[in-house]
């Protein structure tokens, strides 16, 4: 049995075996029941390494060992091992969660949060700044910005860009129109997936249609400044960049023109 490089490297991916769990796993799903050796030769596996291999994939419920000699395994449904790997998935992100939620309940978290305190009391606010790569990366730090917000947000972006916020970040735009918050966003054009998107979003946003608008920076408050070093047509999202700096001096300049811009704006 030959099976394409790529299928295997798919099912590493998804399903976090290594390369002789895949091997093994492939041909004894095109077999349906074999031995140790049979497998090892057909998924050109050493083997030596056969029986550990069969071991490991019993024990995360991808094969089942036959009852009876000579020792033969059984393939499981591929529909079955995507309930059990989803259930096993779950069930580790749950565990973590609460992990994470009783550090947050314990003396730990305190002593950490009074570290990060008393050094950002010695950081000048020039120091505050940061690079981050990946769209993901960009929408987690953006979030924690916005979940501070106490005033003000600006944001200048392209269209689908604007959608991409709009569906990510939902839930944090929802709890600052909620407090009062005014978002100012410009534009150049609307959509009709950013209407059906403002549907659930009334009264949240003062958007400007800015044509020809080339931008994409975010000021909250006054005081932070994000703006990505890209166009998003044009880069990949894993390779979008994006600049975080925390000074009001450059962030209420940059306000200040955005406001005169978009006032001057018809």
């Amino acid at each position: 049995m030959i099976v394409q490089d790529h299928f295997l490297k798919k099912l590493r991916a998804a399903f976090d075996l290594n390369i002789y769990e895949v091997k093994i796993w492939t041909a004894l799903l095109s077999r349906g029941v074999a031995a140790a050796g049979e497998l090892s030769e057909i998924g050109d596996v050493p083997r030596s390494r056969a029986y550990d291999v069969l071991e490991s994939l019993e024990k995360k419920g991808f094969i089942i060992m036959k009852l009876g000699k000579p020792i033969k395994y059984l393939a499981v449904k591929p529909e079955e091992i995507l309930k059990r790997v989803k259930t096993s998935i779950q069930i580790e992100a749950e565990t973590k969660i609460k992990s994470i939620d009783m550090i947050k309940e314990e003396g730990l978290f305190k002593d950490l949060d009074l570290l990060f305190k008393q050094g950002v009391e010695h950081i000048d606010h020039t120091s505050l700044s940061g690079s981050i790569k990946g769209r993901d990366n960009i929408y987690l730090h953006l979030g924690s910005i916005l979940q501070d917000a106490e005033k003000q947000v600006i944001i200048a972006t392209s269209a689908e860009e604007f959608l991409r916020k709009l569906q990510t970040l939902r839930l944090r735009f929802k709890k600052l129109g909620s407090k009062g918050i005014k978002i100012k966003v410009a534009l150049p054009k609307i959509t009709e997936d950013i209407k059906k998107e403002l549907k659930e979003l009334n009264n949240v946003f003062q958007i400007k249609i800015v044509p020809n608008l080339n931008s994409r920076f975010i000021i909250v408050d006054g005081k932070d400044v994000m703006f990505m070093t890209n166009d998003d047509k044009t880069v990949h999202e894993s390779y979008d960049t994006a600049i975080w700096v925390n000074t009001p001096f450059f962030a209420k300049s940059l306000e200040s023109m955005f406001n005169s811009f978009c006032d001057s704006i018809k």
